[in-house]
């Protein structure tokens, strides 16, 4: 039994006319399975090998129709095959879709075996596995893109190629590897966030991202404040105004030469509590310096060197705002 589908906008378009050349009737009839064009009123077979005009890509996914791809994955670094592994599959049949004798299943069997053995048999292949599960893990708990990862994967490669690991965790080098590769390409995350996220200590994270900084020669930009202003007033909960305030103020230091040799993430955190003393918007030192992984006196040292530094530039009277006192700390409980 055929299943036969009416498709007669394809019709009109692969044949001159869409009525049957024998009767004149518009009832042309396509089997998809055996690709004949009939006539469904006389039954005359127009053509015998119709041409599809469908996508000629299959597609698996849950977009169906949306994805288009026609091959693949790209291959990746973050894999530790670089994503070109194949398989043996879990079907006992052949090409044809027979079953297997009982010799040459247990042979499959015993392919299939050694086929998931043999890719991570080394200690390093085993190490890279490990490693670069942990950093698919530490990656979806921080948010982080796709080249971050890749990077990330690429530091950690190298400092296996020169024995790096050797005495030392894993986790940690791969926490200390995402923190380079997002130092790198300037994405604003600390320290204390990538420790937090692989629950390991500060202090551990700091000496093993150190120990590649020295054993590989790696350089890093300078971290710019302005990126993580607008981490910070989220946090907080300060207006897009404040931020974009925050933001100038910032491009203003850098351009004077202020900025030089102060922490960036001090500098963000003094720059968000002056834009919002100036419009308004105040939040305690403490809020502030909790969301921006500082303390209190740095985000106090810092504003009060920005309003000496600045003050003139951006129209702040010489006295400090009752406000900005008032806001600095928050007020003791009253007996």
């Amino acid at each position: 039994m055929y299943s036969y589908t009416m498709r007669y906008s394809r019709t009109s378009a692969l044949q001159v006319s869409d009525r049957c050349p024998h009767c004149g009737k518009r009832t042309l009839v396509e089997d998809v399975n055996t690709g004949e064009l009939t006539c469904g009123n006389c039954g005359f077979v127009i053509t015998e090998k119709s041409i599809d005009q469908g996508p000629e890509w299959r597609s698996f996914s849950d977009e169906k129709g949306q994805d288009r791809a026609r091959a693949g994955a790209p291959t990746s670094i973050t894999y530790r095959d670089m994503g070109l592994s194949t398989m043996i599959g879990s079907s006992n049949r052949d090409a044809s879709g027979r079953s297997f004798a009982s010799p040459m299943r247990t042979t499959i069997d015993r392919l299939r075996k050694w086929d998931n053995r043999s890719p991570a048999f080394g200690a390093q292949e085993k190490n890279l596995s490990i490693a670069l599960r942990e950093l698919e893990k530490m990656a979806d708990k921080l948010g982080t893109s796709q080249a971050v990862r890749e990077r990330a994967a690429y530091i950690y490669r190298k400092a296996l190629e020169r024995g790096l690991l050797r005495g030392r965790s894993i986790i940690g080098i791969t926490a200390a590897a995402l923190y380079a590769a997002m130092r790198d390409t300037e994405t604003p995350r600390t320290l204390k966030d990538i420790a937090a996220a692989n629950n390991l200590e500060k202090k551990a994270v700091a000496r093993d991202y150190r120990i590649l900084l020295r054993e590989m020669d790696l350089t890093m930009p300078v971290a710019d404040a302005a990126r993580s202003v607008n981490r910070i007033a989220s946090r907080v909960g300060l207006s897009e105004k404040v931020a974009r305030k925050a933001i100038e103020i910032v491009r203003i230091t850098e351009e004077r030469e202020i900025s030089a040799g102060k922490s960036p993430m001090g500098l963000a955190a003094a720059s968000l509590y002056l834009a919002g003393v100036m419009e308004g918007e105040v939040k305690t030192q403490k809020e502030i310096a909790e969301a921006s992984g500082v303390t209190e006196v740095t985000v106090r040292n810092r504003y009060k060197g920005l309003r000496a530094d600045l003050g003139k530039q951006l129209g702040l009277p010489e006295a400090e705002p009752a406000e900005a006192i008032l806001f600095r700390a928050e007020p003791s409980p009253t007996v």
